[in-house]
C-alpha cells in the first residue's frame, strides 16, 4: 500500500496514486485524487471517466473453442468431469493480457488422468496468462482431451449467436472487460470566494493491467473520441476568417494566417492521436512501441531510413507504416533528413 500528501493547487489539475494494493492475481485496487476543480467540473470528469474504464478500455479473451468428438454445447466426453458447457464457462474466466491486436491461437492437448489449468494451456509468446492457477477440466481416465482456442483483443461484450455454432465449433460470449469496477466521489473545499472540488477515483482490475494503466488508457480514448469535434470547430473558425479577410481585401493574409492556424491544430491533434489509430500489424506495432513512438508526433519524428534502422523492422513493416500514414492522415514521410518532398 502506497500513501502520498497530494498538493491542491488552484491554477492547474493535478493527480496523483495515493493508495494501491495487489489483492490478489485477478484483483488490482488503486485509489486516485484529482484537484483542483471549479464547481461542477469534478462530477463531469468523473462520469466520463468512470464510462471509459468500463467501455473503452482493451482487453484479451477466448472467444472460441474447437473440441474433438463434441456435438453440442451440452453435451460430455467420456472421462472427462465437466461437461462442454462447464468448460466453456471455465474458459471465459481465464484472465489474460495480449500484445497483439491480431487473433491468436492456443491448445490444449493433454493426456490423464490430471486436474487441468490455464498453466496448461499452449500459448503464443504475445499472449499471457494472468491466473494460471484458473482450472478448466478433470480429466478422470487416460484419454487425451484436445482444444484450440482463439485469442483476441477487444472493447466492452462480445455476444455470439450459438446459430453459428458446428459440430465441436462453439463460440464464447467474450468480456474484454479489464476494469471489475470503478467508482468515484466528488468533495468540496474553501468557501464561496474560493471554491473548489476534488475528485477521488476508485478503480479494480483484473490484474491484466494496473490501475495506473487503466486511467491512462481510458483517459487517451477519451481524448481520441473527442479530437473530430476539435478539428470541426477549427475548420469554422478558419473559414469565418476566409471570409472577413476576403471582404476587407486581405485575402493574402488571411490564407498565411489560417496556414498556420491549420498547422498548429495539426500538430496538437498528432501529440494526442495514438499509433493504434493506423491499425498496424503487431510486429511494426511493437517495434515503435519499443523505440517510445507511442503518437503520430512521435513517428513523424522519424524518415524512412529511420524507421530500416529500428531492429527487427524490416522493409515490409516500413511499407505498412507508410501506407498506414497515407490513407489516414494523408502524410507522407521523407526518405531521410535531406529530402524536400
Amino acid at each position: 500500500m502506497i500513501q502520498d500528501e497530494v498538493p491542491v493547487s488552484a491554477q492547474t489539475i493535478q493527480w496523483r496514486c495515493v493508495e494501491s494494493k495487489i489483492e490478489s492475481k485477478r484483483l488490482h485496487y488503486g485509489r486516485f485524487i484529482i484537484s483542483s476543480f471549479r464547481k461542477g467540473q469534478a462530477n463531469t470528469v468523473g462520469i466520463a471517466i468512470r464510462r471509459a474504464l468500463l467501455g473503452e478500455v482493451e482487453g484479451t479473451a477466448i472467444t472460441y473453442a474447437e473440441f474433438k468428438n463434441a456435438i453440442h454445447e451440452y453435451s460430455t466426453i467420456i472421462g472427462i468431469k465437466e461437461s462442454i458447457n462447464d468448460i466453456l464457462i471455465n474458459l471465459k474466466e481465464i484472465v489474460l493480457r495480449s500484445d497483439s491486436y491480431e487473433t491468436q491461437k492456443a491448445f490444449i492437448s493433454i493426456i490423464g488422468p490430471k486436474d487441468i489449468t490455464a498453466k496448461d494451456i499452449l500459448l503464443p509468446s504475445s499472449v499471457e496468462a494472468i491466473d494460471d492457477s484458473q482450472h478448466i477440466a478433470t480429466i478422470t481416465k487416460d484419454i487425451t482431451l484436445d482444444i484450440e482456442m482463439k485469442i483476441q483483443k477487444d472493447r466492452g461484450h462480445r455476444i455470439q449467436d450459438l446459430k453459428e455454432s458446428k459440430a465441436g465449433e462453439f463460440f464464447i460470449d467474450a468480456v474484454f472487460m479489464p476494469i471489475r469496477k470503478a467508482n468515484y466521489s466528488v468533495h468540496s473545499l474553501g468557501n464561496n470566494q474560493k471554491f473548489q472540488e476534488v475528485l477521488f477515483l476508485e478503480i479494480w482490475t483484473d490484474g491484466s493491467l494496473t490501475p495506473q494503466k487503466a486511467l491512462y488508457e481510458a483517459s487517451r480514448n477519451l481524448i481520441d473520441l473527442f479530437l473530430p469535434f476539435l478539428h470541426t470547430e477549427e475548420e469554422e473558425i478558419i473559414s469565418e476568417r476566409d471570409e472577413k479577410s476576403e471582404s476587407n481585401g486581405n485575402i493574402l493574409i488571411s490564407n498565411s494566417i489560417s496556414t498556420d492556424i491549420d498547422r498548429m491544430a495539426k500538430e496538437v491533434a498528432f501529440k494526442h492521436t495514438f499509433i493504434d489509430q493506423l491499425e498496424l500489424p503487431a510486429r511494426a506495432y511493437n517495434c515503435l512501441k519499443k523505440v517510445d513512438v507511442h503518437t503520430i508526433s512521435d513517428l513523424l519524428k522519424y524518415t524512412q531510413d529511420d524507421l530500416r534502422k529500428i531492429k527487427n523492422f524490416g522493409k515490409k513493416s516500413v511499407e505498412q507504416v507508410l501506407e498506414a500514414l497515407q490513407e489516414r492522415f494523408a502524410i507522407k514521410l521523407p526518405k531521410n533528413k535531406f529530402s524536400i518532398d
